[in-house]
């Protein structure tokens, strides 16, 4: 009833504008139309300049007079068509109200003028909500620690963006994990209108850390107390989210909430939609202190200027110390704290309807939240089940989720029309090397793949590794694509040491790869191999820029690089850190070749030692790596003198030489220019040379490769001229650059191509 009265004192003003504004407007022209008791012409065939009363103040006036008289014209129309749409809306109106019968009846407060309050706070619905500025920055802050949160976080964003037609400005309080990873991250990403700072959450323990918590977010979960600490003094106000929710609309609609606030009310929450503050869910329950049945704090609008004027951290330190004395902890981390404040400070909260907090943990209420699709905001996944969590509508909300997850990032580059970008140093770059790019040249698509930046998400899955204090360390390193994933078990057994892979994936393929390792016992049980996802865009396959993630996120001293269709002997990682010892790798340039041989079969009884290998290589069951195909690969590696070899011996470079070698992480790059099948490691051990390592193989090191389908990217090395072209040429302008590089001692690098 409250909102039919409203829509018809707002059709009966809106009706009264229409008609009186016009005669006003029309009667303070008309009255401006006189001067001195006669009437001034106010058109232009009237006017007659060379008369002694017509000055250019009577002309500018004149002309003011007609622009006025246009805009009241428009503000008319515009009033019309609003009252016609009002109209034509009304009885949509009580639908939308009664929509919303949970989050107002359902609110229990302390007081019946309390309830009003609240109730009343939030039927404006009614209404147009104000609405947000094109441009209008929108703040949003998250905590974020660890591996598993950085994943869910990326999930949040992509739905936030999705939707979004504002620039972002997010605020994420890290830790150090985190930091890294969303960092990277964004600064691949590059997604328009989209600014990103960072606060040490490692900092910020201290001021929580006297807090006991028994929830799974530990110390992390209680930082969103000091938020406005925290958070730059000229802040006024920020969106708080929590890193297992997603978007069903527009952060900005959510954003012109704040515009409704009034008085003292300086928090924006949706009720908790279960009976956890009730107190009934089990016997001898006893939770901490709240209003009916409480706030959740997944979604938290902050007013933080005046927080920061009512002493919130003062208030909220007391009231923690007060309860603590007898609550001992708390169970839900800073929900119970924001909560305890509520209940001694009612007027401090606006309740949110509770479509912006649909909260899908056990025995929750959130049904009672929507109706229909369309009236879903914000999905919060608040069970440590997650996506496991009994819901009646749960695969509804699992798909939605399932469709963030997997949605291509790439795609969400779009830019703002409308709103300018802030400078960013990298993009202008970019943007710079790309337009001095020849697109009618046939290999303009290798070129533009070396500028190309894909984004890149490190550590995908856990890591805990320390090197070994003796610094002797060694890490594997490979790239893979989805379907070499089958190798990855195989790799773990047979190499027990660090491992860094660069995985190039889709984002849907990135959850799918989740899946198989958190299904295999062999990975999982395996915390210090690092999954370094680069995300698929371009037609090539970007394997040096692959293989140059993976070197750049070791920890250790040294590196092996490899290959993953590679499978190394037993006991290799222990033998590679004992000839670091003996070759005096810390101090000298050099690269340690490991043997490569080669099998044709799928199953093979892998060599146990070196003499078992000399007779499978006898039987035929081995060979030397690429022997019928490309020998000159691995010719310069003498496996003639290896057979029989005890002691590590030196190899000369040679034309088109490429083994697998150990080296100090500080070796150069390899160069980004060759993409998919040629030249890609040849380059590289070109450069090395160049740089005057010393090439030494190993008497008792060997690797096996294992047989596999032909790539995507060789078979169109075979079958496609104009890619076999562009690789010469790009081959010839490497060769180029080590000249000018590298000077006199770079021209045999020519000499020994023409000669090959």
């Amino acid at each position: 009833m409250l909102g039919i009265c409203r829509g018809r004192r707002k059709f009966l003003a809106a009706s009264l504008t229409v008609l009186f504004v016009p005669a006003i407007t029309w009667i303070y022209l008309f009255a401006g139309s006189f001067e001195d008791g006669k009437p001034v012409s106010l058109s232009p065939l009237e006017s007659q300049p060379h008369s002694p009363r017509y000055t250019a103040s009577s002309q500018r006036d004149r002309e003011s007079l007609e622009v006025r008289m246009r805009e009241v014209e428009e503000e008319n129309r515009a009033l019309r068509k609003q009252l016609s749409l009002a109209q034509s809306r009304g009885p949509s109106h009580h639908r939308g109200n009664h929509s919303k019968t949970y989050s107002m009846e359902e609110g229990t407060g302390d007081s019946e003028s309390l309830r009003a309050g609240i109730v009343a706070g939030n039927s404006s619905e009614c209404g147009q909500q104000p609405a947000v500025e094109k441009c209008e920055t929108i703040h949003v802050a998250i905590v974020c620690a660890g591996y598993n949160a950085s994943r869910d976080v990326v999930t949040l964003v992509k739905s936030v963006l999705f939707h979004r037609r504002n620039p972002l400005h997010f605020h994420l309080i890290a830790d150090a994990i985190a930091k890294q990873i969303l960092a990277t991250l964004f600064q691949t990403w590059m997604v328009p209108a989209v600014r990103i700072d960072f606060y040490d959450a490692d900092e910020l323990k201290s001021e929580v850390s006297w807090i006991p918590n028994k929830h799974y977010s530990g110390i992390y979960g209680l930082m969103k107390l000091v938020l406005t600490k925290t958070l730059p003094s000229n802040l006024e106000r920020v969106i708080v989210l929590d890193t297992d929710i997603t978007f069903a609309t527009d952060i900005a609609e959510l954003w012109a909430v704040f515009h409704k606030f009034k008085g003292q009310q300086v928090l924006g929450l949706v009720e908790n939609q279960s009976d956890w503050y009730l107190g009934n869910l089990w016997k001898n329950h006893r939770p901490w202190p709240a209003l009916g049945r409480g706030y959740n704090t997944g979604v938290i609008l902050l007013l933080l200027d005046k927080l920061r004027k009512m002493k919130w951290e003062q208030m909220w330190r007391l009231t923690a110390e007060r309860e603590l004395m007898s609550m001992l902890s708390t169970s839900l981390a800073d929900q119970d704290i924001f909560n305890a404040v509520i209940k001694q400070n009612p007027f401090l909260v606006y309740q949110l309807p509770c479509f912006w907090n649909v909260q899908l943990s056990d025995h929750t209420r959130s049904e009672q939240c929507y109706r229909d699709v369309s009236d879903l905001k914000v999905i919060h996944w608040n069970s440590p089940k997650k996506l496991r969590v009994k819901n009646k509508h749960v695969e509804f909300f699992r798909n939605l989720y399932l469709t963030f997850l997997e949605y291509d990032g790439n795609l969400l580059r779009r830019e703002l029309f409308g709103c300018p970008s802030e400078a960013d140093i990298n993009s202008e770059n970019l943007q710079k090397q790309l337009s001095e790019l020849d697109e009618d040249d046939l290999c303009y698509e290798f070129r533009r793949e070396r500028f190309t930046v894909h984004r890149t998400h490190l550590y995908f899955l856990h890591y805990e590794y320390e090197p070994a204090s003796d610094n002797t360390d060694v890490t594997l390193v490979a790239q893979l694509s989805m379907d070499r994933l089958q190798m990855l078990e195989a790799i773990c057994k047979h190499w027990e040491g660090p491992i860094s892979l660069a995985l190039y994936l889709s984002d849907a393929e990135a959850q799918q790869f989740l899946r198989y390792a958190q299904g295999s016992e062999v990975l999982m049980s395996r915390h210090n191999v690092g999954y370094h996802i680069v995300y698929k865009e371009g037609q090539f396959y970007p394997v040096n820029l692959l293989r140059n993630v993976a070197m750049k996120h070791i920890s250790t001293p040294y590196m092996f690089l490899s290959d993953i269709d590679f499978l190394p002997m037993y006991g290799l990682y222990e033998y590679l850190r004992k000839s670091v010892i003996q070759l005096d790798l810390a101090n000298t340039k050099k690269a340690l070749i490991v043997p490569a041989f080669e099998t044709l079969r799928y199953r093979l009884s892998f060599p146990k030692s070196k003499a078992e290998l000399l007779s499978m290589l006898d039987m035929g069951t081995l060979f030397t790596f690429r022997y019928h195909v490309w020998t000159k690969g691995h010719a310069p590696t003498n496996f003639a003198k290896w057979r029989t070899a005890t002691t590590p011996y030196r190899v000369e470079w040679e034309a088109d030489f490429e083994p697998y070698v150990v080296v100090r992480k500080d070796c150069p790059e390899y160069d980004r220019r060759f993409v998919g099948f040629g030249w890609n490691k040849v380059a590289h051990i070109m450069e090395l040379d160049a740089q005057e390592y010393e090439f030494t193989v190993l008497p008792n090191a060997y690797m096996i490769h294992m047989p596999h389908a032909p790539s995507f990217d060789i078979t169109k090395f075979r079958s496609n001229k104009q890619y076999r072209i562009c690789l010469k040429t790009l081959k010839e302008e490497f060769q180029q650059d080590m000249s000018r590089h590298y000077g006199f001692a770079a021209l045999k690098y020519l000499t020994a191509e023409n000669n090959s």
